[in-house]
């Protein structure tokens, strides 16, 4: 059975918080709906345009709600996927029409230069599946397998990679500057090391997803369903969420861009805006 990132954080602080994760849908354009599953992750790709991550593909969005996909007819589930406008990398499981050179059962890591059109097998294809997969936006990328809690290291784009320390974290986030954020059942640790070292972070929020900022800082949702920003060493509230969330990320323009009960919800300043619905089954 695979336990997506927040239903693995929030299992293991069942005496903080009582949050389940539940599959949603969304549809492919105004009118006609799409079965979503679960959306794994989101990539900011610049200019208003982003890519989703889901159980049931890769699918674009705009920052005006408009979807369309699979991308490429793309079927697998992206169980991790990360990236800027420039490469995109994705784990997770093969669909029906998956092409076999990917691997099975298991994506290992793949690796998109076209906006998510086409994938090419990077690593550990057909033997691991990234549930937690973060890359900066040089050819730095790493990554948690759902088969132990090792950090997977790679400075060269993939092409090699160094076993880390053993990290419990549901989710990562490394930042322009190199800062890699690791979000633990005991509070927020910090490497500026390139993985070899972690630190806890005292007084960090509980959070169970995070992305960079624009700022070198870090966004993340705690288990209570408050949005927090780390900057200069502060933490701030700026907002709260609907029931649990599935993807999170701040983009160039500074906006935060998530996915929770309400669907995909951008967050500009003091403006919440739910720019595509999606309806929730529990």
């Amino acid at each position: 059975m695979n336990i997506s990132k927040p239903s693995r954080v929030l299992l293991s602080l069942t005496l903080l918080a009582s949050l389940f994760l539940a599959g949603c849908s969304s549809p492919a354009d105004s009118n006609a709906p799409v079965e979503f599953g679960h959306v794994h992750g989101i990539v900011d790709l610049g200019g208003g345009k982003m890519l989703l991550g889901t159980h049931t593909g890769i699918y674009s969005i705009t920052s005006a709600g408009e979807v369309s996909g699979p991308i490429g007819g793309n079927d697998f589930d992206a169980m991790g996927i990360t990236g800027n406008n420039l490469v995109q990398y994705a784990s997770g499981h093969p669909g029906p029409n998956t092409s076999a050179e990917l691997g099975s059962p298991s994506l290992g890591i793949v690796r998109s230069v076209d906006l998510g059109t086409t994938w090419t097998p990077v690593a550990f294809n057909g033997v691991e599946d990234f549930h937690v997969l973060t890359a900066s936006s040089s050819k730095t990328i790493f990554g948690i397998g759902s088969s132990s809690s090792d950090l997977r290291i790679s400075l060269d784009g993939g092409m090699t990679w160094t076993a880390g320390p053993a990290v419990e974290a549901v989710d990562l986030a490394v930042t322009s500057k190199g800062s890699l954020f690791a979000a633990t059942p005991t509070g927020l640790q910090l490497s500026q090391d390139q993985g070899s070292t972690f630190s806890l972070l005292k007084d960090s929020p509980t959070l169970y997803n995070i992305a960079a900022s624009q700022s070198d800082g870090i966004i993340g949702v705690d288990v209570t369903g408050i949005l927090w920003r780390l900057e200069n060493k502060s933490w701030q509230k700026f907002g709260s969420v609907s029931g649990t969330v599935e993807a999170l990320i701040e983009t160039s323009t500074g906006s935060v861009v998530l996915v929770d009960d309400r669907g995909v919800v951008s967050i500009d300043g003091d403006q919440v805006e739910v720019i595509h619905s999606t309806s929730m089954n529990h």
